[in-house]
């Protein structure tokens, strides 16, 4: 069956890899990563109901959770865990869960993968309720436990996505929308770590990524909701406090102190004119939308 998936299929570019010069192979390497953004294009339409729905989900209270196997799973972990510092979440309102569990991330739990009852569990042992929205990743699209975390998924009504790198693919079919990213075969036969694992990436970071411009946690292209939980970012909080009011250092700094670090409520205090309260009652009122904030 596998041989059936363009996933584990040979790349007639490296039928001699073992004889090729380091430069031959790398520029090889490099002209077949090229073709990952070229197929994810292909699937941008898929991609845009996969954000439309995670941000319904946002905006009712759910939870986005990743899960997956293996590369699969550490990546949708990879893009949980960056949300909290980079969007204010909470770390419990973006889920990564890996077959195996955290200690899979190091290293493999042999056979965790194979079972469809593990991926049901992980999701019953998060108490996923019908307005949490699943994203099931699988570079093949056949893995039993990401299957059996969608299907469970659906029983009880929550929405669910399918990213994989095959057409057709078994996740696909379960999952409410289908992300499917065919890249070609790899340059390592069946190393799917390398294209598929690039191309799962970077759906990740769209999903992640629009969805949280739609909830409101970006101010035009800044980060306005970035936690401020080192000096390199308490520095970045003022540039962007700087970027988005075209105010000096001093009174970044100034207001974000004012704001208790908060960087959102720095900048419309900056350009409405209005007091701490004033401004945190206007993101409340606009659900944390600065443009809407600032001119109501």
């Amino acid at each position: 069956m596998l041989e059936h998936l363009t996933t584990e299929t040979r790349n007639e570019k490296t039928m001699n890899l073992d004889e090729m010069s380091i430069f031959d192979f790398l520029t090889t390497m490099n002209e077949e990563d090229e073709k990952v953004a070229s197929a994810i294009k292909k699937e941008l339409s898929s991609i845009a109901k996969a954000v439309e729905a995670i941000i319904e989900a946002k905006k009712q209270g759910g939870r986005l959770i990743y899960i997956g196997a293996g590369t699969s799973g550490r990546i949708g972990l990879l893009d949980a865990v960056e949300c909290p510092p980079t969007f204010g979440t909470n770390p419990d309102e973006v889920i990564g869960l890996i077959a195996g569990g955290e200690k899979a991330f190091i290293k493999a739990v042999e056979g965790a993968e194979d079972s469809k009852e593990l991926g049901m569990e992980d999701l019953q042992n998060i108490r996923l309720t019908k307005v949490d929205i699943v994203v099931g990743i699988a570079a093949s699209g056949r893995t039993p436990y990401v299957i059996g975390a969608l299907e469970y998924a659906n029983s009880i009504e929550a929405q669910t996505i399918a990213i994989s790198c095959n057409k057709g693919s078994d996740i696909g079919k379960v999952a409410n929308i289908a992300i499917e990213v065919v890249n070609g075969p790899e340059v390592l036969t069946g190393s799917t770590r390398l294209k598929a694992g690039t191309a799962q990436k970077l759906v990740c970071n769209m999903l992640s990524t629009a969805s949280m411009v739609g909830i409101g946690k970006v101010y035009g292209n800044l980060m306005v909701d970035v936690q401020l939980t080192n000096e390199k970012l308490v520095e970045r909080a003022k540039r962007i406090v700087m970027e988005a009011t075209s105010c000096t250092y001093d009174t970044a700094e100034e207001y974000l102190a004012k704001a208790n670090c908060n960087s959102k409520l720095a900048i419309v205090m900056i350009l409405t004119g209005l007091s701490y309260e004033e401004s945190l009652h206007r993101l409340e009122q606009t659900q944390g939308f600065i443009r809407q904030a600032i001119v109501n």
